[in-house]
Formats: C-alpha cells, sequence, structure tokens
C-alpha cells in the first residue's frame, strides 16, 4: 500500500492533475480521491494491525498459541484484506464497514482469548 500511494502521488503529479505543494502537510483538498484513498487506506492499515501485532507478538512469547488462535489471526488478516480491496475497488461504505467492524471483532477475541488463557492463569 505504501508503494501504490507513493506510486498514485506521482503519477498525479506528473499528469499535472495535482500540484506538489498538495502533498506538503500530507494531503490537502488538491488531492482528488482516486489518489487521496490509498493513503488513507495505508493509515487504516497502520491503526489496528498495530494491536493485533502486540497481541501475536504476546501470544508467542508466551506461548500460548494453539488452533483457535491462529485461526482468529488468519481471519483477522483476512478480513483487513477484504476491507482494502472493498476501499481500493467499489468503495461502497456499509460494506467497508462490515469487513472492518468483523476484522474488529476478531482482534477483540484474539484479546479476550489472550486475556483469558494467559493474563488470568
Amino acid at each position: 500500500m505504501l508503494l501504490l500511494t507513493g506510486v498514485r502521488r506521482v503519477v498525479a503529479v506528473r499528469a499535472k492533475r495535482v500540484p506538489v505543494r498538495a502533498f506538503r502537510l500530507g494531503e490537502s483538498s488538491e488531492v482528488p480521491p482516486q489518489v487521496s484513498v490509498f493513503n488513507r487506506n495505508l493509515m487504516n492499515l497502520l491503526e489496528m494491525p498495530l494491536l493485533f501485532y502486540v497481541v501475536s507478538l504476546a501470544f508467542y512469547v508466551t506461548h500460548a498459541v494453539d488452533g483457535l488462535t491462529v485461526w482468529l489471526a488468519w481471519a483477522f488478516l483476512a478480513l483487513r484484506l477484504v476491507h482494502s480491496a472493498i476501499h481500493l475497488t467499489f468503495n461502497r461504505v456499509g460494506a467497508r464497514f462490515a469487513a472492518f467492524a468483523a476484522s474488529n471483532v476478531a482482534l477483540l477475541l484474539l484479546w479476550i482469548r489472550f486475556i483469558v488463557l494467559v493474563a488470568w492463569r
């Protein structure tokens, strides 16, 4: 996503659809949606996944990984991929929200599972 964000910006500037100054502070109102959607998706990929990385490392370090944990982790990943695919293609808010919410439920279940299996042992 980082690469796609950069490519979209460079292409837009070279095609003179966006002035370079529009990116001085990240994004501005001068940046068209078909360019800014990639940056927004990248930001989405850096928000909730941080909590996923932490709980994944916590499971690994405590040797508490089991089949359900792995399944929930893969479900979170798959749902984030679906969210990105929706966001970058037809971008229907309802569908995108459903994928986002479902991924957050998977993440919440991972955290609850970690607390029950490890923190309350």
